[in-house]
């Protein structure tokens, strides 16, 4: 396998874990700046653009679970199977972090940014 095949191996096994945490660093900084946008205008910023990065995060445990699935179930003579350990942790936490933007989006459901 060429070093370029391996490092494209490697980055869809790890997209979980980079997208995850970006799209909920993302999606928290922009609730925060449209929080006051969305009360004197009246749309709903905070859900549509948390849907938005909810598919992001998403989109990077999917990449991660494909990885998992593609690499292969042996362990090799050393033991251990590092890309099934990375696009598992990458899976998981996408998951995390999509459950945490969600929560976010539901807030912005309830919450319209008018509280004071």
């Amino acid at each position: 396998m060429s070093g370029a095949a391996r490092a494209r191996k490697s980055l869809s096994a790890a997209a979980g874990l980079f997208a995850g945490p970006a799209a909920w660093i993302v999606n928290t900084e922009l609730n925060y700046a449209l929080a006051a946008r969305a009360c004197a205008s009246g749309f709903p910023a905070v859900p549509i653009f948390s849907a938005v990065m909810l598919a992001f995060a998403l989109a990077g445990g999917w990449l991660s679970w494909r990885a998992w699935r593609r690499a292969p179930s042996d362990h090799g003579p050393n033991g251990g199977a590092p890309h099934h350990l990375l696009a598992a942790t990458g899976v998981l936490t996408s998951l995390l972090f999509a459950c945490v933007i969600l929560v976010h989006g539901a807030a912005g459901l309830v919450f319209d940014g008018c509280e004071r």
